[in-house]
């Protein structure tokens, strides 16, 4: 019989299970846990209990599969799990008609000043002056049209709103199912919409996205609303938009710091109305959360890894042991060409030159995984790596070449889109993978950290005038490699860095347009 440890407050409902003997104890002290994890196969838990490398020991080698309910995998150290042979699954779909009915939730109140008006009445003022917005007719622009985001679109839709979405990520064929109008532009979107709201998770590309720009390119007397992830949208500059007027008001549920501090700017406006990051907290999304967890956990338990697993390999072991350090190439070359292509991607074209230890085909989802992990919630595994692209309507090809490139393996991988194609190179040398080739000019470096990736025109000091820039500004450069320059007259360079810079300093350096052509800051895990 399987049994399973259930460490956290978890609504798991009914046992459809015959076989499979759970064991309740939420709030079990870490001590109890380590004492008795050793006995189980599965474990349950919420945002509690952290599942280390020291409870992952203490469990082994008996325990399999660990559930994670609901969406974020934050106290489980997945690099620890995947070491002890352990298998995580989550249940992320069980709470987005919860989070999308308080977005909608939200646009009504922060509509109809409905926090303004309870607040007055509950103080002794009766105030029917107040004139707030219908729905019924307005564009909404939605930032993210994946899971939440549909759901939101249907809902908005339902209320007489015209849907019109900003997602680079997404299948135009998925948006023209919804009904939803898919925008190129994030700019030209806003411009346009009378009502947003963010339905992205906080990357690096999409920190500060709604920023005073993004806010003012908003028509004067517009709605916002953020039930995702504090700082998607800059709390600042939307404190500053709503005191000067070009903002009629705003709905959030999650802030950068939570809980805000009594003092935040935007707690001291009746023109906000704000809940307690209640986005999965109904009764019956807790109830799925539940019973999703506990079916997941379960088939993980029995072999079935097709749903819910965020760190299953799905990869034969000698695949692994055969391509590990081509596989890892193969996610840097999927990371840095998510970062580097620009607009709407369509497929992504990968070329394998040289003689590899097996078939090299599995370096092609590790390709697909990489490009997917800066832009989704949920990380891609390789189990659905290619299906997630082929949802984004995101083509994924395989060629050999004809012959090598100078080098014993070598991976090319083009990103084609709206606005042309970006080609990325790489290869292994010393069990280490390293680009060999950025956008056609070749050049030799790791994918680690942060790296300021700089097109420049061939004069001297450009890379010495960057330098000075970056010190002043306190930007320590641990690696720096360059390329020759080419026949259009412009060569690169690529700085390694133990930072990111500061936009003000981004905004200097590609302030440089004597010296500088092109500038971006690409980041690997």
């Amino acid at each position: 019989m399987l049994r399973i440890l259930v460490t956290d407050a978890v609504a798991l409902g009914g046992l459809p299970f015959d076989d499979v003997e759970v064991v309740d104890r939420p709030g079990m002290p870490r001590e109890e846990i380590l004492d008795v994890v050793g006995g189980f196969d599965g474990l349950i838990t919420r945002s509690r209990t952290q599942v280390d490398e020291a409870l992952l020991a203490a469990a082994a080698p008996r325990l399999r599969v660990v559930g994670r309910g609901g969406v974020g995998v934050d106290n489980i150290d997945l690099d620890a799990a995947s070491r002890f042979g352990v298998l995580v699954v989550n249940a992320p779909e069980a709470n987005n008609v919860s989070a999308a009915e308080l977005a909608i939730g939200l646009l009504l109140a922060a509509a109809r000043g409905i926090g303004r008006s309870d607040a007055l009445v509950r103080r002794g003022t009766w105030d029917r002056t107040y004139l707030g917005h219908e729905l019924d007719g307005a564009a909404l622009g939605i930032v993210g049209l994946g899971r939440i985001g549909s759901l939101v679109a249907k809902r908005a839709q339902g209320l007489g709103m015209h849907a019109f979405a900003y997602d680079p990520y997404l299948n135009r064929r998925r948006a023209d199912e919804l009904g939803v109008e898919l925008v190129d532009d994030l700019h030209a979107m806003l411009a346009q919409v009378r009502f947003l709201t963010v339905h992205t998770p906080l990357t690096d590309e999409t920190r500060g996205l709604i920023d005073a720009t993004a806010l003012a390119a908003l028509p004067r007397g517009a709605v916002v609303v953020n039930a995702a992830r504090g700082g998607i949208v800059d709390e600042t500059a939307l404190s500053t938009a709503l005191a000067n007027g070009h903002l009629f008001a705003a709905g959030l549920d999650v802030f950068v710091g939570e809980p805000p501090a009594p003092d935040h700017p935007l707690l001291q406006r009746d023109d906000v109305v704000v809940t307690a990051h209640l986005g999965a907290n109904t009764v019956e999304a807790q109830a799925r959360v539940g019973s999703e967890i506990l079916e997941r956990t379960v088939h993980t338990l029995r072999g079935d890894v097709s749903r819910g697993v965020v760190n299953a390999p799905a990869l034969a072991p000698e695949v692994g042991a055969k391509l590990g350090t081509h596989l890892e190439l193969g996610e840097a070359l999927g990371t840095l060409v998510a970062q580097l292509a620009h607009g709407r991607v369509r497929e992504l074209a990968i070329e394998f030159a040289g003689t590899f230890p097996i078939d090299p085909d599995p370096i092609a989802v590790a390709v697909a995984k990489g490009f997917l992990e800066p832009v989704l919630s949920d990380p891609p595994t390789y189990v659905n790596a290619l299906a997630l692209a082929k949802d984004r309507d995101v083509r994924v090809s395989r060629t050999v070449a004809a012959r090598p490139r100078g080098y014993t393996t070598h991976v090319l991988v083009t990103a084609i889109g709206d606005s042309g194609a970006v080609s990325v190179g790489g290869t292994v040398l010393g069990d280490h993978p390293r680009i060999v080739e950025l956008e056609g000019f070749p050049i030799e470096i790791r994918p680690e950290g942060t790296m300021l990736v700089c097109t420049n025109y061939d004069r001297p000091g450009a890379v010495g005038r960057v330098g000075t820039i970056l010190g002043d500004a306190g930007v320590n450069i641990s690696g720096m490699q360059l390329s020759r320059v080419g026949d259009d007259g412009l060569a690169m360079f690529a700085l390694t860095l133990d930072q990111v810079p500061g936009d003000d300093v981004l905004e200097v350096l590609r302030g440089m347009s004597d010296v500088i052509h092109s500038l971006r800051v690409v980041r690997f895990a």
